[in-house]
């Protein structure tokens, strides 16, 4: 095992130095939150379609037990948070920019919690077989814990790609707000490296790079004693410089390998995969304890609440539920964000249900909110292109945006925005340039839907005239077959006809002239 890689590191475009406001909360260990008195866990806490719900209103459900199940390839499991009875199931608001709603399971819990374990494994996993393995991550429900909630047993099927060749491992948590990653860095680095070892032993690969900040000093201690536990040369502790936005998986690997990652393409294009820390934790938890994903930190923090903190807390609940128990609301025009200071949303509603990409509440007063400054004419400094991790032109996306020239916006790269806000922050006139950017992908990747689903229903038309045209031909070819037969059948009709008229004449000359 190497303990810091010694490798050169490499700067990404761009970026920011932020001014970090996690003391406050990493002061203590995360806590865990009492079993709250209701959850409401929704089926849409991953990237794909929502879960189906199997569970029915009064079913008593553990604690770990499977309440949505997948529904289809990017879709993921989803389990009860909580020990309790099965209330309501219903569309209810989640926590989502738009402010959407969600079809959810309302859990009543109960003051003895039980934890299904159906997922641990009893024998050794380097005996187990690969596949076994993934099947069960994605039995767990276990998602991206970075924020995009990828299915993380689709991105473990990167082995069968012959040119994946590293892991990395991302503990760069570069939000100054943020500190669940480095909270779980610092109190359970063993867990993390066990998982990242379950990890290797699926891909089939033999180099693990577990990137941490350099501002992270009690991480990096805590996973240099665990590594150094471990002994497995495979795994390398690399640390980076602290810089806004890091923690991006095309900025990281970019730093540890020197390499970008091509415009529209994968880090597994170039034999890298990322995965979170947390992700890694999740893992371990599964096959070590048996659990299934019910469960994550999350940071509370800012200067609308009384005691910013790490709480771990079960999926579904209430995010004043959170906020009570950090001492409540200080300020009473208070703004909740979701997300972090950089890429963070606002919520209307402080009811909303946690879920699986909830790694941040930040509350502020209405006054530090960005949001709550006015907007004014773009002054064409440039500042935003400076700043730009992507290499992206955000001034001129931004005009095309407010157009929707959707072509002038494709061939400009915005589907390479990687949503982290940098733009906004610098933006003397406060223009909310990265909401323009999301708002224009969505409409391109919605016009691409469109196109895709025209074409397939092009191709279905076309297949069907070429079905009918077939048919056609061949009922042409079986009247023709038809009217053919029908023909001979009178040929030969008349040829006996004339053969019977023949042999008559001949028998009645016959008769009429013995001798002949």
């Amino acid at each position: 095992m190497i303990d810091t890689l010694p490798r050169q590191l490499h700067p990404f475009s761009g970026g920011l130095s932020l001014d970090s406001m996690k003391a406050a909360a990493l002061s203590e260990p995360v806590t865990q939150l009492p079993t709250p008195p209701e959850v409401w866990v929704s089926m849409h806490q991953h990237c794909g379609l929502a879960a189906v719900p199997c569970v029915n209103p009064g079913q008593k459900v553990r604690t770990g037990e499977l309440i949505g199940r997948a529904n289809g390839t990017f879709s993921a499991n989803v389990h009860a948070s909580v020990t309790g009875t099965v209330g309501q199931v219903c569309r209810r608001p989640i926590v989502h920019p738009g402010g959407l709603s969600e079809m959810c399971v309302q859990i009543i819990s109960t003051p003895e919690q039980q934890h299904d374990t159906a997922f641990r494994i009893s024998h050794d996993y380097r005996l187990a077989d690969p596949n076994m393995l993934r099947q069960q991550v994605a039995e767990a429900g276990i998602v991206g814990l970075g924020g995009a909630v990828f299915p993380t047993a689709l991105k473990l099927a990167a082995e069968a790609d012959q040119t994946l060749h590293t892991l990395v491992i991302n503990g760069a948590e570069c939000d100054p707000a943020i500190s669940c990653d480095e909270a779980l860095m610092r109190e359970h680095a063993p867990e993390i490296v066990r998982g990242i070892q379950i990890m290797l032993h699926i891909l089939q690969i033999n180099i693990a790079v577990i990137a941490i900040e350099d501002d992270k000093q009690a991480a990096h201690n805590s996973f240099s004693a665990a590594l150094a536990d471990a002994a497995d040369e495979r795994l390398q502790l690399c640390r980076v410089p602290t810089r806004y936005p890091e923690g991006g998986e095309r900025q990281l690997i970019q730093v540890i390998s020197g390499t970008e990652v091509p415009s529209g393409g994968l880090p597994i294009d170039i034999g890298y995969l990322c995965h979170n820390v947390a992700t890694a934790f999740a893992i371990d938890d599964a096959f070590i304890n048996g659990h299934a994903l019910t469960s994550r930190i999350v940071t509370v923090c800012g200067n609308g609440i009384a005691t910013p903190c790490n709480l771990r807390v079960p999926m579904g609940t209430g995010v004043r539920h959170l906020i009570d128990h950090c001492g409540g609301y200080v300020v009473s025009d208070a703004r909740i964000i979701v997300g972090g200071v950089m890429m963070g949303f606002t919520v209307a509603q402080d009811d909303v249900p946690v879920d699986k990409s909830t790694n941040c509440i930040l509350v502020l007063p209405e006054h530090e909110s960005r949001s709550n400054h006015p907007v004014m004419p773009c002054i064409r400094c440039g500042d935003c292109a400076t700043v730009c991790p992507a290499n992206l032109l955000p001034q001129q996306l931004y005009w095309h945006a407010r157009g929707e020239r959707l072509d002038d916006l494709q061939r400009l790269h915005v589907a390479d925005c990687i949503e982290c806000g940098c733009c906004d922050y610098v933006c003397p006139s406060n223009l909310p340039l990265t909401d323009y950017f999301r708002y224009a992908k969505d409409q391109l990747w919605s016009r691409d839907a469109q196109h895709l689903r025209a074409g397939i229903a092009r191709t279905r038309y076309e297949n069907r005239e070429l079905r009918l045209e077939k048919l056609q031909a061949q009922r042409q070819a079986r009247r023709e077959r038809h009217r053919q037969a029908v023909r001979e059948q009178s040929d030969k009709q008349q040829a006996i006809a004339e053969a019977v008229a023949r042999a008559r004449q001949k028998k009645q000359r016959m008769d009429e002239d013995p001798s002949s």
